[in-house]
């Protein structure tokens, strides 16, 4: 350990920016390590977190399971206090980490903006920061609209800040999934590689189980073990997007696989077989089908599920549309050949799992020219 005269002199090393988390940046409160070595604020990296949830790194996006339990750095917070009061000895001006801490503190909106009417000057009117703060702290009462204009725009910037931290985590996703969305194709199910007890609806767009008076030809393109079929689209380069309604079913696969895949005998879900999936046993037992499995669950399961593959990229996502909510991902993928979309129904487990997966027909397609650019995002969030 530093002893306090060796790190203030390690502080004078040290700037600002390197006192900054990668997903608020802002300076660090309470600053956390990953396992992979990279330090965020705690409540940026904690905030809504879920134990049976992978964990993946804001910045390297590297994943851990089970979740790592994350401890205040006490390291970094010494040398950021010493380094704040060496900040504060060259200029006796608050330093705009000292008045964000005690923001944080505050109890309420009321209670922030009294606060912060004890703060000094930070800089000079900003009128997009003015707006924006105006625009995303809900202040309801014509008191508090009187409070908000008698601020500068450098306060109502700190309130602007601790408003939107739990709102940038939920509106980058969907703003990602808006993203996605643009890529969206027009997705069948090929009659030639349905299991022989699965159904098909006249459009293709619905497959269901099961009908054991079923007869269809054998075919090496076919599946004849397991209940799953293929679309009939395939792809090779670029990005591509499609959505199905799993609503009513309490077990079902949706994912990728490679051309080539084994169609016949016992079938191992993982990418080195040719699969990127994810599966759901009893409703709420979610598995990405990595090499070995990873189990998560999660409150409320979805009705509607989003997939979405960037070839070149190497990157397979799964959204909960309706939530906009990432629920798993594989990353560093190398896919060397055609990519089709994959279906698993389930067995039916006398009617309890009878609802067929549908794929979404699209009134979505025109998402590829008409969705909005969003180069702010809070373009994204008034949008809706």
């Amino acid at each position: 350990m530093f002893r306090r005269t060796d790190m203030s002199t390690a502080s004078c090393l040290l700037s600002e920016d390197q006192f900054r988390c990668f997903v608020c940046q802002n300076i660090f409160r309470d600053p956390v390590s990953t396992p992979c070595g990279h330090n965020f604020c705690k409540i940026c990296v904690t905030d809504n977190f879920c134990v049976d949830v992978p964990f993946q790194c804001p910045m390297c996006e590297k994943m851990f399971y089970p979740k790592p339990e994350l401890q205040v750095n006490t390291l970094i917070t010494e040398l950021l206090d010493v380094y704040i009061q060496s900040a504060q000895r060259q200029n006796p001006e608050p330093v705009n980490c000292n008045i964000f801490r005690k923001t944080l503190l505050c109890g309420n909106i009321q209670d922030m903006i009294e606060e912060l009417k004890h703060c000094s000057q930070l800089s000079t009117e900003d009128a997009w920061t003015f707006s924006s703060a105006k625009r995303c702290v809900n202040l309801t009462s014509e008191q508090n609209r009187t409070y908000v204009e008698r601020l500068s725009a450098a306060h109502l910037e700190l309130i602007f800040i601790e408003v939107m931290k739990k709102e940038i985590p939920k509106l980058l996703i969907r703003a990602e999934l808006m993203r996605a969305q643009r890529y969206v194709v027009d997705v069948t199910l090929d009659p030639d590689t349905v299991h022989p007890m699965l159904v098909l609806s006249d459009d293709r767009k619905q497959v269901r189980c099961c009908d054991p008076k079923t007869h269809l030809p054998h075919d090496q393109k076919r599946f004849m073990h397991c209940k799953y079929v293929l679309g009939k689209q395939s792809f090779s380069s670029g990005r591509f997007y499609f959505e199905v309604q799993v609503r009513g079913k309490i077990n079902w696969t949706l994912g990728v696989a490679k051309e080539s895949v084994k169609r016949v005998g016992l079938i191992t879900l993982s990418p080195q077989s040719g699969y990127w999936s994810l599966t759901v046993r009893n409703g709420n037992e979610f598995y990405g089908m990595s090499e070995p499995p990873v189990y998560f669950s999660l409150q409320r399961g979805p009705e509607k599920v989003g997939v979405f593959v960037d070839y070149e990229e190497g990157l397979v996502f799964f959204y909960d549309v309706d939530a906009a909510v990432l629920m798993y991902s594989f990353t560093g993928c190398f896919f060397t050949e055609r990519l089709h979309p994959f279906f698993g129904t389930g067995n039916n487990y006398d009617g309890t799992n009878g609802a067929p997966l549908i794929i979404s027909a699209f009134p979505l397609l025109k998402l590829k020219q008409d969705v909005p650019r969003f180069d702010d995002p809070l373009q994204a969030l008034h949008s809706e």
